[in-house]
């Protein structure tokens, strides 16, 4: 007789872990897979299966970290809509309101970094375009546009040790991809957002995000730092390779999640 938990068949749902292994662990496409099955309000199943350190044969478990990159995304928009619910600015406000630097801020039309030819706004950037990524805003790694190949030759991603107010300059004198609210492109507006956050609470971000969400919803394993004495849960970081292969990205050893750094990234830093 299959046990029966909240109305689910526990044999039926081991079949998730039948599978994962016969398709994507034993084949290699995969280095590890943790699953979790909820049902009103109560975990009645959960599995970790193959290894969360291939290099140093480390098991995943239902206690290892992983790096939630863009997930981050949601996290720093709900911080900035906590703000605006404390009436601390309006949604169509022009975002150079609150960074000066962006008053001037022109959409491009033709040339290379750093000789860019440019035309004005249409109008003015406002927060409510960040939070929609309808900014005018890029990321380096779109790799479709000479304004996104001077983010990655300034190296605007993260890793080139810029402080988030460094990127928040660094972009205010890179010509926009679109005028604002005009087109969508995903792009760096979350961090910019971030920065938002810090400077209408007066928190560091790490800091507004541990007191007003992480604390309240007992989230203690969310961080933009992994802390020395929990880097043995840290998973290693793969890339998926042609052929259904990984190769390691990110040794959680070396990792930069594993030192403290200036750039809280609201885009992708936890």
């Amino acid at each position: 007789m299959s046990e029966v938990v909240a109305g689910l068949d526990l044999n039926r749902l081991g079949r998730i872990a039948e599978h994962l292994e016969q398709h994507y662990l034993s084949p290699g496409k995969l280095p590890c897979a943790i699953t979790l099955v909820a049902r009103q309000g109560q975990v009645v199943w959960q599995q970790a299966q193959g290894l969360m350190d291939v290099e140093r044969g480390k098991p995943a478990t239902a206690g290892t970290l992983f790096r939630i990159y863009s997930m981050t995304k949601p996290i720093t928009s709900v911080a900035l809509m906590q703000l605006y619910e404390q009436g601390r600015f309006l949604l169509d406000e022009p975002v150079h309101k609150y960074i000066p630097s962006w008053r001037n801020l022109a959409v491009y039309q033709s040339g290379v970094y750093p000789d860019f030819v440019t035309r004005p706004v249409q109008r003015p950037m406002t927060i409510r375009d960040l939070l929609t990524h309808q900014a005018g805003l890029s990321y380096g790694f779109s790799c479709r546009t000479n304004v996104d190949a001077a983010y990655r030759q300034l190296k605007l991603d993260g890793h080139s040790g810029l402080t988030l107010e460094g990127l928040v300059d660094e972009l205010s004198r890179l010509p926009l991809e679109f005028s604002p609210g005009t087109a969508w492109n995903y792009s760096l507006a979350t961090d910019v957002c971030g920065y938002l956050v810090q400077v209408l609470s007066g928190q560091p971000l790490d800091e507004y995000f541990a007191e007003h969400i992480f604390k309240p919803l007992a989230m203690q394993d969310t961080f933009f730092t992994v802390p020395a004495d929990q880097l043995h849960r840290f998973a290693a970081c793969y890339q998926h390779q042609p052929g259904d292969g990984f190769s390691l990205q990110d040794d959680p050893q070396s990792s930069h999640f594993a030192r403290r750094h200036g750039y809280l990234s609201g885009g992708g830093g936890l």
